[in-house]
This record gives structure tokens, C-alpha cells and sequence, in this order.
């Protein structure tokens, strides 16, 4: 199974990163480990978010520019207005980087 890194920029994803390097040049864990785990942390990432998250969201706002590289989308909006069902929230400027879930079963 394939996985994206995509959730290692995430702040629990740079967190778990800084982790396992100090770990790592502190001798308490070999490089190799520290790869699986996070390896791992991609592929439970992915579940989780497939599995447990219900809400949808709607996203508006003036498209500033677009990529479509190695079927991976990447937006940039500015002034974007972000809506659910409770709430919405005003965004200055957002990255949003989409990937085909399907890519992740090959």
C-alpha cells in the first residue's frame, strides 16, 4: 500500500518528526524504526480521516493559483470563507493539497 506524506506537515506530523530525530540522534531509536513509525503515522493518518470524520465543509473564495502535478491537486485561496453546519471562518490565505484516495490501494 502507497501512502502520501501529506500529514507530516501537519503540526502533530512535525511534532512526531522533531520527536523521532531527537530520539534518533540520541541513540533510543535506530533510523530505521523511526522511518516505520512514520510510515505508520501516513497509513493510521488516512484511516482515521476516512473513518471518523463526518462533517462536510464549503469552501468559497478567489482562487489565486492551481497546480495538478503527479495527481496531486494544489490550490491557493485568498479571502476564503470556510462554511459547515455550526460555523464559518474567514481565512486570510489557505493551502489546500488534494490527493486520489484511490491512488493509495494500488
Amino acid at each position: 500500500m502507497a501512502t502520501f506524506e501529506l500529514y507530516r506537515r501537519s503540526t502533530i506530523g512535525m511534532c512526531l518528526t522533531e520527536t523521532l530525530d531527537e530520539m534518533v540522534s540520541s541513540s533510543t531509536l535506530s533510523p530505521e524504526l523511526a522511518i516505520q513509525v512514520l510510515v505508520q503515522f501516513d497509513k493510521s493518518m488516512i484511516e482515521a480521516l476516512e473513518s471518523q470524520v463526518k462533517s462536510k465543509v464549503s469552501i468559497k473564495g478567489h482562487l489565486h493559483t492551481y497546480r495538478f502535478c503527479d495527481n496531486v491537486w494544489t490550490f491557493i485561496l485568498q479571502d476564503a470563507l470556510f462554511k459547515n453546519e455550526d460555523t464559518q471562518e474567514n481565512v486570510g490565505r489557505v493551502k489546500i493539497v488534494a490527493c486520489d484516495s484511490k491512488l493509495l490501494s494500488q
